[in-house]
């Protein structure tokens, strides 16, 4: 199996502050398929303004790789550590993951969320960004949906039209269902 198997599973690295864009580059360089969702913030100084891209999650990035073979990740400079629940490293879904990638490529205006546990889940029907499912918290006249991963209690939000989405019936009966 290579490096960048993709039927290997996705792990959250926790990165030095400020070294995201290096380390995902290094674990790139050594075969490693490594993912880093940056969006786009415009800066603005007393003499100019300015667009930089940034990491989605300031101080992770995330690699596919054997968990049994961990060492050369750990050893990438700015790789601090695997994300976990206590000792263990834990895996991100691959849905989570391709979520995120499908939100980067779509274009659409993006950013860090706080991490939300509750709120209005949906389902966006059209556009872009069909079939994802998020929390939508509502903004002025459109949407903000809000896609969270539980694991690093993060969460990236991206603005959408009203009529793109629909109410996550699935979710909505297992909340009743809890209530009952």
């Amino acid at each position: 199996m290579s490096l960048n198997s993709p039927n290997l599973p996705w792990y959250a690295l926790h990165i030095r502050s400020r070294f995201e864009k290096v380390a995902t580059k290094h674990l790139s360089d050594k075969g490693y398929e490594a993912y880093i969702p940056l969006h786009k913030s415009t800066r603005r100084w007393s003499d100019r303004r300015t667009t930089v891209e940034l990491p989605l999650f300031r101080g992770y990035t995330f690699c596919r790789f054997d968990i049994q073979n961990r060492l050369p990740v750990l050893m990438v400079p700015g790789v601090l550590s695997i994300v976990g629940i206590g000792k263990s490293p834990a895996t991100i879904p691959e849905s989570q993951i391709s979520s995120l990638q499908r939100v980067i490529a779509s274009g659409m205006q993006c950013g860090p969320w706080p991490f939300l546990q509750a709120g209005e889940r949906v389902s966006v029907e059209r556009g872009p960004l069909a079939g994802l499912r998020g929390t939508v918290v509502e903004v002025k006249s459109g949407l903000r949906l809000v896609l969270s991963l539980p694991l690093l209690q993060r969460s990236v939000a991206v603005e959408i039209d009203r009529h793109c989405v629909d109410l996550d019936l699935d979710h909505a009966v297992f909340a009743h269902q809890q209530l009952v």
